[in-house]
């Protein structure tokens, strides 16, 4: 019920919805005074989230910066959070993602003995086609990547952030390996999943990938013209946000 109840909210989330319904209201109301109003809050809505400026600071408020791993740290396992595949349910085929960062950094750090054993948590994050599993394709790449079978483990059967952290507990605690584990997802995701993790009793430490917002000095033009991709990381943001919040009232995190 939680997972369904999060992906139904999850549609009030997005700034360009609600962009979209101050526009209709202002078209389709008679009063001519809220119809004055409600364009007036039209305008001042995309103005405002699709703003590059505002967006890019709050992003880098937000994510977790970069981590270097000191030389001889090692960890006995990665957890890499699903959510960097796609699928093409017609051709049946996955491919990576733009979060596909997730899987190289794992595969790196795999690579240079800072962990020990890679475990992929994700299933499929759709609410009626689950056909498809996140971990399943990973472990096919990580197979043709070089990563030796024996140190790969998947749990493909989560569906949200809590979920990643309760099945990737028992697949852990199964194999006997134990902790603390180097907890890999994205910079903006990793806020929410390491106190998920933490609350659930997993000990990770959090290793961001996947960094989206860069610490750089954005031009003048460039900080007034309007963006749509702004208001895609509005969404972004506001679902990390909320949701560490929802996980919090309810006693996820």
């Amino acid at each position: 019920m939680f997972f369904i109840l999060s992906k139904v909210l999850g549609f009030l989330i997005p700034p360009f919805n609600w962009l979209i319904l101050w526009i209709f209201l202002a078209l389709v109301l008679k009063s001519e005074k809220w119809k004055k109003r409600f364009k007036w809050v039209a305008v001042c809505w995309f103005l405002f989230f699709s703003n590059p400026y505002i967006i890019h600071q709050l992003n880098l408020q937000w994510q977790v910066k970069p981590r270097e791993m000191e030389a001889g740290e090692t960890y006995s396992a990665g957890i890499v959070l699903g959510g960097f595949v796609q699928h093409d349910a017609k051709n049946n085929k996955a491919y990576f993602s733009d979060a596909s960062d997730r899987f190289l950094q794992a595969v790196r750090l795999y690579k240079k003995g800072h962990i020990q054993k890679i475990l992929v948590s994700g299933g499929s994050g759709k609410i009626f086609y689950q056909q498809y599993k996140d971990a399943d394709f990973a472990k096919e790449q990580l197979l043709e990547f070089g990563v030796d079978s024996a140190d790969i483990l998947i749990e493909n059967q989560s569906r949200n952030t809590f979920e990643n952290a309760d099945f990737s507990k028992r697949v852990l605690d199964s194999a006997g390996i134990k902790g603390p584990y180097l907890l890999i997802t994205s910079a903006m995701h990793i806020r929410r999943a390491e106190k998920v993790f933490v609350k659930k009793g997993v000990p990770v430490q959090a290793y961001p990938a996947h960094i989206s917002a860069l610490d750089f000095p954005i031009g003048f033009p460039a900080a007034i013209i309007p963006s749509i991709n702004s208001l895609n990381s509005w969404e972004n943001l506001l679902k990390e946000f909320i949701g560490l919040q929802v996980y919090k009232l309810t006693g996820k995190a």
